[in-house]
């Protein structure tokens, strides 16, 4: 990661819109596509003073058809521009399926190398404040080839991973998570700011148990780690921050170190990105594993009100998997 200083305490939704803004200043070919993000300011005011500064040349408003504004953003991108297009929540995602899987991971390879596909698709998924869309599909699209996936889960991340999607020469699919849209500002750079997509970070060192956790789930695991700390259980937390690519190597070098592993996501845990980790870590370690375990969103649609805290992980469900893991041996 290269950063300048000073900087400025931002949010999520304010650090990607500052990286945003940063890029379309320098690159006249970088527009925006989206519902809302006018005058409104994009949903969840996820495009807030974009349209005021550059107008509506570049800051363009769609109609409801998420199949239209994908299929746009790929036509534009083979042209020239940059596109970056608004899915306003994950779950209108599947709307654009066939753009997003048949066409925009594919064109480069189809035409042999000819064409290129700068390309970003971003939208919210996961509980939040808005109440509304809370239905995480992103591991679908990490099983597609020539699809990037990132989820950044810290302002600094959100700056810098969108700089290096914007920047990539193929299509990238940025996921933001709602809870953290909002949530506590930190100290970002005002200056350029780059995260390289397919890098995790490691956030906190251990040697009992390795936690990998993305998204609105690395809070999460920070906090079972602190509390567990205190009950004598040393933890590692490993951030993702990309599914496609992923750091594999990272979260293997780190089960190797603990050889007990938990994953955490705010997804469905069949078939999950859960499952990709726990995987791998097998394949690597073989028989020197000596336990893993997946907690995620219990396998019903995520519902409204006051039920969904029952369905989503909680920090005490984690703590309770790690426990159960460091007492394994």
């Amino acid at each position: 990661m290269t950063a300048v200083e000073p900087g400025t305490r931002l949010t999520n939704t304010e650090a990607i819109v500052a990286a945003i803004g940063q890029a379309m200043r320098v690159d006249p070919s970088i527009v925006l596509i989206g519902q809302d993000i006018g005058p409104f300011g994009g949903a969840m005011q996820g495009a807030k003073g974009l349209y005021e500064e550059f107008g509506a040349g570049r800051v363009l408003e769609a109609p409801i058809s998420e199949s239209a504004m994908v299929g746009a953003g790929i036509g534009a991108a083979m042209f020239g521009r940059r596109p970056i297009v608004e899915i306003s929540f994950g779950e209108f995602l599947p709307a654009a399926m066939n753009q997003l899987v048949n066409q925009a991971p594919n064109i480069h390879y189809m035409s042999g190398g000819v064409l290129r596909l700068p390309l970003v698709i971003r939208t919210r998924v996961g509980d939040g404040p808005y109440g509304g869309h809370p239905q995480d599909y992103s591991a679908w699209f990490a099983h597609i080839p020539g699809l990037k996936v990132v989820v950044p889960a810290s302002p600094i991340d959100a700056k810098g991973l969108m700089t290096s999607a914007i920047r990539d020469d193929g299509p990238v699919l940025f996921v933001e998570p709602m809870s953290l849209a909002h949530s506590s500002r930190d100290l970002v750079p005002d200056g350029e700011v780059t995260v390289a997509i397919g890098e995790a970070h490691v956030i906190r060192r251990g040697g009992d148990v390795t936690v990998v956790a993305s998204g609105s789930t690395v809070p999460m695991a920070v906090h079972a780690a602190t509390e567990l700390e205190g009950r004598g259980v040393d933890v590692e937390v490993i951030d993702l921050r990309s599914l496609r690519p992923w750091d594999r190597s990272s979260v293997s070098k780190s089960v190797m170190k603990t050889t007990r592993l938990v994953c955490v996501q705010e997804s469905w845990p069949t078939a999950g990105f859960s499952a990709e980790v726990l995987a791998a870590a097998a394949e690597d370690l073989g028989g020197r594993l000596c336990h893993a375990a997946r907690v995620g969103t219990l396998e019903v649609p995520v519902p409204s009100g006051a039920l969904r805290r029952f369905v989503l992980p909680s920090a005490a469900r984690l703590v309770a998997a790690i426990e159960a893991a460091s007492r394994r041996r």
